[in-house]
């Protein structure tokens, strides 16, 4: 697993409006629906900086992983997600991990992330990366949502 710093022509790649040089091969069907690629550039626009990553395997893009914001704690909220044809080869899992190096590697203090209850595989890949659920909240898009949490010292 290589995670590949996004810039918004990555994105607009993805969005098949430009190419970029050298860029990974995509699984059929791509790694994201286009209304979620369009939210994500946005999102990673307003938090700026280096904030999303392609997932790469084998020189192909299997998913992203981003920063959605980042807390007042010092920590990162992320969000991550694998192209469909990609799911359930421990992608995310690798992907999680090695963001968590570079949360550390930045100063980030820790990391955060939301679930929904009973969502498949996702609460499995945050407990193998150190996570711990805190509580629920409701989110004011998504309802009910599992809060999830891993920290470290400096």
């Amino acid at each position: 697993m290589h995670l590949l710093p996004m810039t918004d022509a990555h994105f607009a790649w993805l969005l098949g409006q430009s190419g970029v040089d050298d860029a990974p091969h995509l699984p059929e069907g791509g790694i994201a629906s286009r209304d979620i690629l369009d939210l994500l550039r946005g999102v990673a626009a307003e938090v700026g900086g280096e904030s999303a990553w392609l997932m790469v395997v084998e020189r192909e893009a299997v998913g992203i992983v981003s920063i959605k914001k980042r807390d007042a704690q010092g920590r990162w909220d992320i969000g991550y997600g694998v192209a469909p044809e990609r799911e359930g080869r421990g992608h995310a899992t690798a992907a999680v991990a090695a963001l968590k190096r570079i949360a550390r590697a930045h100063g980030a203090r820790g990391l955060t992330a939301e679930t929904l209850p009973d969502s498949g595989a996702s609460p499995s890949v945050l407990r193998r990366n150190g996570f711990v659920c805190i509580g629920q909240f409701d989110h004011p898009e998504d309802g009910t949502v599992d809060q999830w949490v891993v920290e470290w010292t400096a």
